[in-house]
């Protein structure tokens, strides 16, 4: 029977033991004859931030000019193909971030906020800007918010100048006291999004007898799609088909890994051996996580501050940090570019995902917010102006894209966060050292 007159909750899950996998926004989730700007399946915003370590080579990261984007740099021509839905911030900068160093360019990255100098467990930020928005957000979704990362990071001892790790490895704080881990493995940010909360161990041991998380509501996807119309079960098919596709990504990641006599350090055990393989796995669980409205708010760490990774797949065989120290070397700042760009057009295929992904009246893209930037400026220096920033999505209609706001003056980050929080339905007055909003980016635009 095909829904029409009662819809579909939009909290629906598919449900067996072990598993708890939500849907896309669907047509019958919306009551009929109804307009869906009115209902409740009226699509929801969502707010993500991206960190990209040790700043840029800012020549080849901005833009030429100030307002629309005609031309794009060396380090963001990736992103032409959703130029339309990006816009560059330039100049902007973290003053709470000094004395400059790598720790706290990343613990002021989302708080704007100085950090207790400390190495011990008594260090002290401030609640970063997604964990506001996800004290608004996330009453409606099954996580409030979600934190990635591409590396194991520790949380304790001392990382950088006498700041504990805490600050190096963390990007979100629920409160100044208290920093949300992010999760490097996706295995484990799998299981998050799609089992049902139970035990892991349990889980795996049922995985074993299984090719995939999905047979275990295998009877709930043919109830569903019996009472489907024909749109919404090409939508189900789809959705699912994806997050099976990722669910296989995975399991060809720990197999290929398992009897590995020498693991990376830097890499968890269970992810591609690619680092653009594993962060596109984990750009896709975050498309997944949105899709089905498992959560709204979502921080990714690319690599941790000091970073000593390499870049093979680019020609890049030294380490990163090092690289960032080169006294205006251009042969390590063409190398620096090399990595910003990379970086950003892995950024550039998530974006691609999330504009492919349709979500009610528009895209994924047209409904969401993604800061993406970095802590620090010219690292060479450790300094935090002139930060490498820019904002992606259409915030529902209340973005404008396809250009760049470049500010005369150096002018605070926190500016951006408030702005991004009203965009997203949350007001507040302040946040942080903020001395305004970015009136530039408030202009409306009808999708």
């Amino acid at each position: 029977m095909i829904i029409t007159k009662k819809s579909l909750p939009r909290r629906t899950f598919l449900q067996g033991i072990g598993a708890a996998v939500a849907l896309p926004l669907l047509d019958a989730m919306v009551p009929s004859m109804t307009a869906l700007a009115a209902t409740p399946g009226n699509p929801v915003r969502r707010l993500g931030f991206v960190y990209m370590p040790m700043g840029a080579h800012i020549p080849a990261w901005t833009p030429p000019g100030n307002g629309p984007l005609s031309e794009l740099s060396p380090s963001l021509r990736s992103l032409a193909s959703v130029i339309d839905h990006v816009t560059v911030v330039s100049n902007m900068e973290l003053k709470n971030a000094y004395p400059g160093t790598h720790a706290t360019s990343n613990a002021a990255f989302l708080s704007a906020a100085k950090a207790k100098w400390t190495e011990s467990t008594d260090y002290h930020l401030g609640t970063t800007v997604d964990q506001i928005a996800a004290q608004h957000m996330g009453k409606e979704t099954r996580l409030p918010s979600l934190e990635l990362a591409m590396d194991l990071l520790s949380t304790v001892g001392q990382c950088d100048n006498g700041y504990a790790c805490v600050y190096q490895n963390n990007l979100s704080w629920s409160s100044p006291t208290t920093p949300l881990p992010a999760e490097a493995h996706p295995r484990i940010a799998f299981e998050r999004l799609f089992g049902d909360g139970g035990s892991a161990a349990d889980r795996r041991v049922e995985l074993h007898k299984t090719s995939s998380l999905l047979d275990w509501v295998r009877e709930d996807i043919a109830r569903l799609q019996r009472k489907l119309g024909p749109s919404d079960r090409t939508k189900v098919t789809h959705y699912l088909d994806s997050v099976r596709e990722v669910e296989r990504r995975i399991q060809k990641a720990e197999s290929e890994t398992a009897d590995s006599a020498l693991p990376d350090l830097d890499r968890p055990v269970g992810v591609p051996a690619s680092y653009a393989e594993h962060a596109k796995l984990m750009f896709d669980l975050q498309v997944l996580a949105l899709q089905g409205d498992v959560t709204r708010v979502i921080t990714f760490q690319l690599a941790r501050e000091t970073s000593t990774r390499t870049y093979p797949e680019i020609g890049v065989s030294e380490p990163h940090h090092p690289l960032t120290h080169n006294g205006g070397n251009p042969e390590k700042l063409a190398k620096v570019a090399l990595i910003n760009a990379f970086h950003v057009s892995l950024f550039a295929y998530f974006l691609e995902k999330l504009k492919a992904t349709p979500d009610g009246n528009g895209s994924l893209l047209d409904h969401s917010l993604y800061l993406y930037g970095s802590g620090m400026g010219n690292a060479d220096v450790h300094d935090h102006v002139n930060l490498p920033i820019l904002v992606a999505g259409g915030g529902a209609g209340n973005m404008k894209g396809g250009r760049q706001i470049k500010y005369a003056e150096p002018t605070p980050l926190a500016n951006l966060h408030l702005t991004l929080l009203e965009k997203v339905g949350v007001r507040l007055d302040a946040f942080a050292d903020s001395q305004g909003k970015v009136d530039e980016l408030l202009a409306p635009v009808t999708l």
